[in-house]
């Protein structure tokens, strides 16, 4: 069996090369791979380091581009049974992340899997505690809903040749496609043993775009989610207490208090931006997707802890030896 693996590339060179030397180096029974880049005008070298790791690479404009549309561009030119994505900024924890993840679509009993996703010693305080919100350490085969994220995901070619990705969406295309897919009676899962380290340095402006542009493609998805004034003054007072009280637990309060509330006020600015449509919306339902719960059942936060991330080139030699 083939897997596919499909990388948005813009300007990723900074971690591309561990990337790609991590998928190299994945133990896979059974399971051939083939990398497909789809770039979208880098101008920093990721296109001579796809090329050096024999990379097929797809390009599309900038005017072109969509989420949806460049994977669309990428799946096209694929060749697998399953369609592996993953951020050109993401990289691999360990060597069996393929495998694991592609497995409950190889045995059938998903349509769509997703991996962990954790941060690194430079992330962000509070994006951490996203990640944790929505990667916990349990695997869930299959879950309930139809959230998913293609930073981290594995796709069966016949579930995308029968809807592919909307390409009007602002983002959030790996949510819409599993929502239909969730409604035609297929299950979406999530692999917690697959996980990646997703590397994010983005200004604060950046990351205000990001939450902005989720929400806006939130709100063709799910309409009846709303928010108002209110709700944003409440989110960001009650995300930057919980992250404060979390960081002055884990002695980090005073060399991150700053960047908890910048983050926190991005985040939620950003997402009020995107949704601003007057539309109503149980307070249960509001809370699951906007309030920033985080479970932290014991006081060592093992989402905090991170993964020692090894170096890539790490044993190579003794990896092509065998």
């Amino acid at each position: 069996m083939l897997a596919s693996i499909v990388i948005r590339t813009l300007n990723e060179a900074e971690h591309l090369d561990d990337l790609l030397t991590m998928i190299a180096r994945q133990r896979c029974e059974g399971l051939e791979r083939e990398v497909v880049v789809v770039d979208s005008g880098s101008t920093d070298g990721t296109l001579g380091i796809a090329r050096r790791h024999g990379c097929r690479i797809v390009t599309i404009s900038k005017s072109e581009f969509s989420f949806g549309r460049s994977l669309n561009r990428g799946c096209d030119c694929a060749l697998g049974d399953i369609l592996v994505f993953i951020s050109g900024h993401c990289v691999p924890v360990g060597e069996t992340w393929l495998q694991r993840l592609c497995q409950p679509v190889i045995d059938g009993r998903v349509s769509y899997s997703y991996g962990r996703q954790v941060g690194d010693d430079d992330s962000n305080y509070s994006e951490r505690r996203i990640f944790a919100k929505y990667y916990p350490d349990a695997s869930a085969v299959p879950q309930d809903g139809f959230f998913c994220n293609n930073a981290n995901s594995a796709l069966d070619r016949a579930a995308w040749e029968a809807h592919r990705f909307d390409e009007e969406l602002t983002g959030l295309e790996d949510m819409a496609l599993a929502k239909r897919l969730v409604e035609e009676g297929r299950r979406v899962g999530y692999v917690a043993e697959a996980p990646v380290f997703h590397h994010h340095s983005e200004p604060w402006r950046s990351v205000r775009r990001r939450f902005e542009r989720e929400a806006l493609a939130l709100q063709s998805i799910m309409p009846e989610l709303h928010l108002t004034p209110l709700d944003v003054a409440r989110y960001v007072a009650s995300s930057v207490w919980l992250d404060w009280a979390s960081a002055a637990r884990h002695g980090k309060l005073s060399r991150c208090w700053r960047e908890i509330v910048r983050y926190r006020v991005a985040q939620y600015v950003g997402s009020y931006a995107g949704n601003n449509e007057h539309r109503r919306l149980s307070q249960r339902r509001k809370e699951r997707f906007f309030y920033p719960s985080v479970n932290e059942r014991d006081p060592e936060n093992a989402w905090l802890q991170s993964y020692r991330r090894p170096s890539p080139h790490e044993g190579q030699q003794s990896t092509r030896e065998g």
